[in-house]
């Protein structure tokens, strides 16, 4: 296990970079503690494979040092930094048994026979592969396989990290909430960092004790789930956590008053000297409907298009001052046939050129 520290990583593929344009990768710092649960979450194309890939050796930073434990890591081989990287498509030896693939990772190692067994045994019986064991890698489905390189990565128990870039795609998607399930379960009993890329949001929330929001090779926010859905720093993490994500409006702030179009909204805080461009953003799950006669001085007409029952809850889908607005109510609420909106004032969030504001209580 170890601390690994990134100081002012940047990458960029071009091997003359000009400008900023030209990095994946844009300075980045940050410390990820020894046995800690992180994820890399963003889109295609934000930079969390170029950046995993660097952690872990596999490519060498344009600029900037990995350490590891305070070790200088930056031009050294996965193999000398001791990591375990499971790939997003199956890496395994077709010609071998499936408990054969599992012992091989501790066979180069040197390590006992009696421990290799016990070992393979008991990851046979987490990824319930026991039944196939003696059964050549080849002729197994790709969901199989790809459990047999989770195991190869989990199996050992002296690596300084394991990495982990997008692994669950080629799985079902039953079987993909057991092995989340699995992962998050041998981190607590094993201790080992791990570092998990996705951008499937359920992944990173449910896997993760601290999720690293990444949008055109920026961190934008390191922060638990909680953290990210209550205080989300950037309009984009705001948008890109939940589902449906936070609403985000056009606005005016002045002091504890928000104007959205011809509305005025009392805030719980106040905001002062803002400037550049201002949004607000709230959250479906903080916004009420009801009827014209109950919506007070603080309600605004909102303009009905769709409601999907999807469940326990419903999406309201409509707009407010012509944007598009989305509001989740438990199954059984009665939707007036004219709503209007509430917003919780409490649960508001401010942004100047997309970031979050921190008002005066």
């Amino acid at each position: 296990m170890a601390q690994i520290t990134l100081d002012r990583i940047a990458h960029s593929f071009n091997p003359k970079p000009t400008s900023e344009a030209d990095y994946a990768l844009k300075n980045i710092d940050y410390q990820w503690e020894d046995g800690g649960a992180y994820a890399l979450l963003g889109p295609s194309g934000c930079g969390k494979t170029t950046l995993l890939n660097i952690i872990s050796g596999l490519l060498t930073p344009s600029n900037g040092r990995v350490l590891y434990d305070n070790n200088d890591m930056t031009l050294l081989s996965p193999e000398q930094r001791n990591i375990a990287q499971v790939f997003q498509f199956p890496v395994i030896y077709d010609t071998m048994t499936v408990a054969e693939n599992l012992a091989f990772p501790l066979v180069n190692r040197g390590v006992e026979r009696s421990e290799i067994d016990k070992r393979v045994a008991d990851m046979l019986q987490t990824l319930e592969l026991a039944d196939k064991a003696n059964r050549r890698a080849q002729g197994l489905t790709a969901d199989e396989k790809q459990k047999i390189s989770l195991g190869r990565g989990l199996v050992r128990y002296d690596v300084s990290a394991i990495l982990f870039d997008e692994p669950l795609t080629v799985i079902d998607p039953h079987m993909k909430w057991q092995l989340r399930t699995k992962l998050k379960s041998l981190h607590e009993q094993l201790g080992h960092t791990m570092i998990y890329v996705t951008h499937d949001q359920t992944e990173a929330l449910t896997f993760a004790d601290k999720v690293v929001v990444m949008l055109e090779g920026n961190v934008l926010q390191v922060g638990t789930p909680e953290e990210l859905f209550d205080n989300p720093a950037h309009t984009f993490v705001g948008y890109f956590i939940g589902s449906p994500g936070m609403n985000i409006f056009p606005g005016t702030v002045s002091g504890k008053t928000l104007r959205l179009g011809s509305v005025d909204v009392q805030l719980s805080k106040g905001y002062s000297n803002l400037n550049g461009k201002i949004e607000i953003g709230i959250r479906p799950e903080f916004i009420t409907l009801t009827s014209a006669d109950k919506a007070g001085p603080q309600g605004m007409k909102f303009d009905l298009e769709s409601i999907e029952d999807v469940g326990r809850q419903k999406i309201v889908r409509g707009n407010i001052e012509g944007v598009t607005v989305n509001v989740i109510v438990s199954e059984d609420s009665e939707i007036p046939s004219e709503p209007y909106a509430i917003f919780d004032a409490e649960r508001v969030c401010v942004y100047q050129d997309s970031f979050l504001v921190s008002g005066d209580s």
